[in-house]
């Protein structure tokens, strides 16, 4: 059976916030288009650049910052590597002098009021996610190209045929929850050694694990900003940043200069539930409050949801006592198979199935990789990750505002605290006797996806989105 082939690094993204679908995913398709005509040799003949915005991207794309993606896409900028600065002065620069550098080497007038178009009304129907650029030549000539931001920084380019990297012919070829068990039962191998075995098809070992070590680096580095930034969070909700407040009163006047030191102080705080569980929380909320300020973070597999797997695997660090890094790459290994599962069997985007495509995957991510980094077999770690979906099921996506603060920021704890619950629950049980399977929560969260109202579905049309007495126009 034909399978897409995702890979570690396809569902943990470094990137900038606030939104993998609304920002990352549009502002690579900016990138795309620019390196198209770049390799046709059309790339000087560039008089005038339009982007059309539909859909979702168009009803929320202000609150996502999609229109700030796509000039950042445009003008050349990695969302890996811009320092993150930078990004308002360059938007500022644009918006005053109506000129961009397409690729930072090619100027061109650029209008972000008239070039960037938000058409409410209509969506196109592959994706809600969709956008459309054109570009007029010198000539006259006019090149357009469509793209669809479907979830995760993941981008499909109109009638692109391979969407994943099905071209490598993996050892282990994964569709299914029950396509891994059974490779698992076969070999008796671990989750984290399937996936590491399909991961040496595309890069030597010691380079994937260099890699996922510097997602993690990247994650922790995130919550330790979020945990020292303080004030409001931009875009009009007068939203207060509370890790900063958390933090210092958690750690009570104690003194540290380094990430490492921050870590040996919360451990010598003890281990009472509700000790952990405000650290927990805390470590989610950093995540998300930084993701909401055009922060770098990690798309885990969102960045609507990328708070919860740090918070999780941060937990297990320091309240598992954990210092061994090759334990800290098996977590995210086994977190990046059950996302990618998701992704096939269902979506990871908001727009097409609500927050449960977020936060609940996230949650089922989290949760799997906890209990079997805790010795959970196989079947355990599946059983949790289905147990965190199922209390996820139907969860709508209703921002207000458009923004990815109320309620995005506080359900990220939310789902780090249930992916524990449904680990501790797993470990404690015998998969056997389950009534649900992952695969089967993985097809009714599908059905769910496809039957829940497309106001619930991150266009801020429906929810607390239209009960909270803030309109669009303020954010």
């Amino acid at each position: 059976m034909p399978h897409e082939s995702i890979s570690v690094f396809d569902m943990f993204k470094i990137g900038v916030g606030p939104s993998s679908s609304h920002t990352l995913g549009p502002w690579r398709a900016a990138m795309r288009f620019i390196h198209k005509l770049v390799e046709e040799n059309k790339f000087g003949d560039i008089s005038h650049v339009q982007v059309l915005l539909y859909g979702s991207l168009a009803k929320t794309g202000k609150g996502h910052g999609t229109d700030i993606a796509v000039m950042m896409g445009l003008s050349g900028e990695d969302p890996v590597t811009v320092p993150v600065d930078s990004i308002t002065p360059k938007i500022n620069a644009i918006d005053s002098s109506k000129k961009m550098l397409l690729d930072s080497k090619h100027e061109i007038t650029f209008d972000p009021q008239t070039d960037i178009q938000f058409l409410f009304t209509e969506s196109l129907p592959f994706h809600p996610n969709a956008l459309t650029i054109h570009a007029t030549m010198l000539s006259g000539e006019k090149i357009s190209e469509t793209y669809y931001s479907i979830g995760g920084g993941f981008v499909v380019q109109e009638n692109e045929t391979s969407i994943g990297k099905e071209t490598i012919s993996l050892p282990f070829p994964i569709n299914d929850a029950n396509d891994l068990l059974r490779y698992c039962i076969k070999t008796g191998m671990c989750i984290h050694e399937i996936v590491l075995e399909n991961e040496n098809e595309w890069r030597p070992e010691a380079e994937t694990k260099k890699g996922v070590l510097n997602i993690w680096h990247t994650m922790l580095h995130c919550i330790y900003r979020g945990c020292h930034n303080q004030g409001e969070l931009p875009g009009g909700l007068h939203v207060r940043r509370r890790a900063f407040d958390l933090n210092k009163k958690y750690t009570e006047g104690k003194n540290y200069h380094s990430i490492e030191e921050w870590i040996q102080v919360i451990k010598s705080g003890g281990t009472q539930f509700k000790y952990i569980l405000d650290w927990v929380s805390c470590f989610a909320l950093a995540v998300n409050e930084e993701n909401a300020s055009f922060g770098r973070v990690v798309t885990s597999p969102t960045n609507g949801a990328a708070g919860v797997i740090p918070a999780v695997l941060l937990y297990y660090i320091i309240f598992c006592d954990v210092q061994d890094e090759q334990k800290i790459i098996h977590f995210l290994l086994t977190a990046a198979e059950i996302g990618s599962i998701f992704k096939k069997g269902a979506t990871i985007s908001a727009a097409m199935g609500g927050c449960q495509a977020e936060i609940g995957v996230s949650s089922a991510m989290a949760a799997a990789a906890l209990t079997e980094s805790l010795g959970g077999s196989q079947k355990q770690a599946m059983m949790a990750a289905e147990i965190a979906m199922e209390h996820h099921l139907g969860m709508t996506c209703d921002p207000i505002g458009g923004l990815v603060q109320v309620p995005c920021i506080e359900r990220n704890t939310m789902g780090a605290i249930k992916a524990i619950t449904a680990s501790q629950l797993a470990l404690q049980s015998l998969p056997d006797y389950a009534k649900v399977s992952l695969d089967k929560v993985i097809a009714t969260m599908w059905q769910t996806a496809l039957d829940m109202n497309t106001k619930y579905k991150e266009t801020s049309e429906g929810g607390l989105a239209i009960n909270i007495p803030i309109s669009l126009s303020e954010c």
